[in-house]
């Protein structure tokens, strides 16, 4: 994404979420505990505008997603969103679902990796909303229940039948989005759903851990590789190992490659500066 701004300035507070920044890590909470931080219209537009801005910017390497209270999210709200769209005409409710897509695109283009901390429930479009994560890490409360087909939709809903299949093929991906059942921590570990199962109450820790450890590492190289993991979902080998190979020789003219040379020789850790 372009660090380029316009007039608008940058957001000083976020309304339906709580965002801590230091040191190159972002952490993103969302805070309805008392509605198992069930999403309104505000709150999928302030996770579209922040990670926006975040990329923009540049200073986060690393970003953590996780949520307060009793679980990770119970997806869209029920009375906020489900009661309101009834109401909504077409047009409206193509640019709701339309909001609710740019977000997990918003989460797969940022250059920057995002750590999904899950406990307790992920549902609806919380449990995309961490599918669309870069790593997922869990204890073993969280259960992920794709339910859109329960309350009467599809279950490709936010780019799931897309992103889901990739994860954990489409044998798992049929039965998770046409059945809606929940998915335990357990089997979301054997079918390759979680990247780390953790101890009780430890996912947070953990996911702090790893964004700290992908912040203080070659920022430039991580968002690369996110970049082509993404881009080449769908690309022939010739033009993927192509892309690889432009993108190798920029990076071949960066700075952390020259320092990891520098660091080798000198017999020391390399100072990654992320370009």
């Amino acid at each position: 994404m372009s660090p380029f701004t316009g007039s608008v300035p940058r957001t000083e507070a976020w309304r339906h979420l709580r965002l801590t920044v230091a040191d190159g890590v972002a952490t993103v909470t969302l805070d309805r505990p008392a509605k198992l931080n069930a999403l309104t219209f505000g709150a999928y537009a302030d996770l579209r505008d922040l990670l926006a801005e975040l990329s923009r910017e540049r200073s986060v390497r690393a970003l953590v997603l996780g949520g307060e209270g009793r679980g990770f999210c119970s997806g869209g709200d029920v009375d906020d969103i489900i009661g309101a769209t009834l109401a909504m005409d077409t047009a409206q409710l193509l640019d709701f679902n339309r909001m609710t897509g740019q977000v997990v695109r918003a989460v797969r283009e940022c250059p920057f990796p995002v750590i999904a901390a899950v406990h307790g429930v992920a549902a609806g479009a919380g449990a995309v909303l961490a599918l669309a994560a870069d790593f997922r890490i869990a204890d073993p409360t969280a259960r992920f229940a794709f339910l859109f087909t329960k309350v009467g939709l599809s279950g490709g809903d936010m780019g799931a039948a897309y992103l889901l299949p990739r994860v954990v093929g489409l044998g798992h991906a049929t039965r998770l989005l046409m059945l809606g059942e929940p998915v335990r921590a357990a089997e979301a570990e054997r079918i390759g759903l979680l990247s780390e199962l953790t101890e009780e109450g430890a996912a947070d820790t953990r996911a702090a851990e790893l964004a700290r450890r992908l912040a203080d590492g070659p920022a430039l190289a991580h968002a690369q590789t996110k970049a082509l993991l993404t881009a080449e979902l769908d690309m022939p080998l010739a033009a993927s190992v192509e892309l690889d190979a432009a993108t190798q020789a920029l990076l071949m003219n960066g700075e952390d490659y020259a320092e990891f040379h520098a660091a080798f020789t000198e017999k020391r850790p390399p100072k990654w500066r992320g370009r």
